[in-house]
C-alpha cells in the first residue's frame, strides 16, 4: 500500500483545536517559523513587528506559527531562534491572537524538567483555548549541555524519561518514578490540565530513538527537509509500520526555508534547507509534497529579499486557496 493510499485510508485523532486545524488527513496546511523576519547571514534576528506579523498571518488563514527553543545562541551554529523563550512567546501570543495554531519545533526535552514544560505547555493551551502543539527533541547543540550539567551522551535516555513524565502528569495525582526527574507518588497533582486532557506532541528527526519508538509514541512526525523520493520512502515506512502494527494514521509535517521571487515561474534554486523559488513552482512543489503524504509545512522566510508583509500577502492569495479549505481574509 502506498503512503498515500495510507495517509487517505484513515483520518487522523483529533486532539485539540490547534492540532485538528493544522493535520488533516489528505491534505497540506500552511504555516511559518517565526521569527516573521529576513535576518539572511545573521544569526540574531532584531524581532521588530513580530507581533503585528503574527497577527497578519493570522488574518491572512495561515494555519500554524511555529516557535523555536534555543536556550543558548551557539555561533557555530548560526541561528538563535527567535531569542524570546518559547513558553513565555506562547504565552504572549495566547493572549494576541485568536485562531492559529501555537507551535514549538522543538522543545529540547533533556535540557528541561518534564513538570516545568508540562506545566507551562497546559497553562498555553489554557490561555489559548486548545490551540498548543509540541514538537519535542533530544538536541543537536553539544555545547548547550555542559550549560546545563547535562550529559550530551545520555540525552536519548533523558527525552524518554521526560516523554513518559510528560505523559503520566495528563492523569490526575499521578504516580511515577525515574531517577532523572523525580517521583510522583500520587499525593500531589499538576494543575492546569490540558484542554483535551493531552498535549499533542510530534516527535523531531530520530531523537536519538528507534523507529519503534517512534511509531508507537507521540502524536506526529516532524521531518527535516531530504529529496522527494527519500522524503517519499520514509513517510511510506513510517505509514506502513503504522499500519502492520495496528495503530491510528499520524501526520507528518516539514519546515522549509523559501526565497520567494518575483517571477512566479522562477525555476527553484537551492538555499539552506529550501529554495528560492517563483509562486507557481512552490505551488508545484508543495502539491509533490501532498502527493507524498506530508500533511503540513511551516515556512521560514529567514532569507526571504522582498518585504516580508507583501510575501505573506502573496503566499495567502496564490498559494493558500490552492491547499486550505477557505481563501484567506485581507489584511
Amino acid at each position: 500500500m502506498s503512503a498515500t493510499t495510507l495517509e487517505k485510508a484513515a483520518a487522523l485523532r483529533r486532539i485539540n483545536r490547534g492540532y485538528d486545524q493544522t493535520f488533516q488527513s489528505g491534505r497540506l496546511t500552511i504555516g511559518l517559523v517565526t521569527p516573521l523576519e529576513a535576518h539572511g547571514p545573521d544569526p540574531v534576528p532584531t524581532m521588530e513587528q513580530h507581533l503585528e506579523r503574527v497577527q497578519m498571518a493570522e488574518r491572512l488563514g495561515f494555519s500554524a506559527v511555529w516557535l523555536r527553543d534555543v536556550p543558548f545562541h551557539v555561533p557555530s551554529f548560526g541561528d538563535a531562534g527567535q531569542l524570546f523563550d518559547p513558553f513565555v512567546y506562547l504565552g504572549y501570543l495566547a493572549g494576541q491572537t485568536e485562531s492559529i495554531a501555537l507551535g514549538i519545533a522543538s522543545v529540547i526535552l533533556p535540557l528541561r524538567h518534564p513538570a516545568h514544560v508540562a506545566k507551562a505547555a497546559a497553562s498555553a493551551d489554557m490561555l489559548s483555548r486548545g490551540r498548543v502543539i509540541l514538537g519535542i527533541a533530544s538536541g543537536d547543540r553539544p555545547n548547550e549541555y555542559p550549560a546545563l550539567n547535562v550529559p550530551f551522551e545520555t540525552r536519548g535516555e533523558r527525552f524518554r524519561k521526560a516523554y513518559e513524565y510528560l505523559r503520566e502528569v495528563e492523569n490526575s495525582f499521578p504516580v511515577h518514578a525515574n531517577p532523572d526527574f523525580g517521583r510522583l507518588d500520587g499525593s500531589v497533582d499538576l494543575l492546569p490540565k490540558p484542554t483535551s486532557q493531552r498535549i499533542p506532541m510530534l516527535v523531531t528527526g530520530g531523537s536519538q530513538q528507534s523507529p519503534e519508538w517512534i511509531t508507537h509514541n507521540t502524536d506526529g512526525w516532524m521531518l527535516y527537509p531530504r529529496p522527494l523520493n527519500v522524503q517519499n520512502r520514509i513517510i511510506r515506512q513510517w505509514r506502513e509500520g503504522l499500519d502492520a502494527d495496528g495503530l491510528e494514521n499520524k501526520p507528518v509535517m516539514q519546515p522549509l526555508y523559501i526565497d520567494l521571487a518575483d517571477d512566479p515561474d522562477t525555476s527553484p534554486s537551492p538555499i539552506h534547507l529550501g529554495f528560492r523559488l517563483g509562486i507557481k513552482r512552490l505551488k508545484d512543489y508543495l502539491n509533490a509534497l501532498r502527493s507524498i503524504g506530508i500533511n503540513h509545512v511551516a515556512l521560514n522566510l529567514r532569507f526571504q529579499q522582498a518585504a516580508i508583509e507583501s510575501t505573506l500577502e502573496k503566499l495567502a492569495t496564490e498559494l493558500l486557496p490552492e491547499f486550505h479549505e477557505t481563501s484567506p481574509t485581507t489584511a
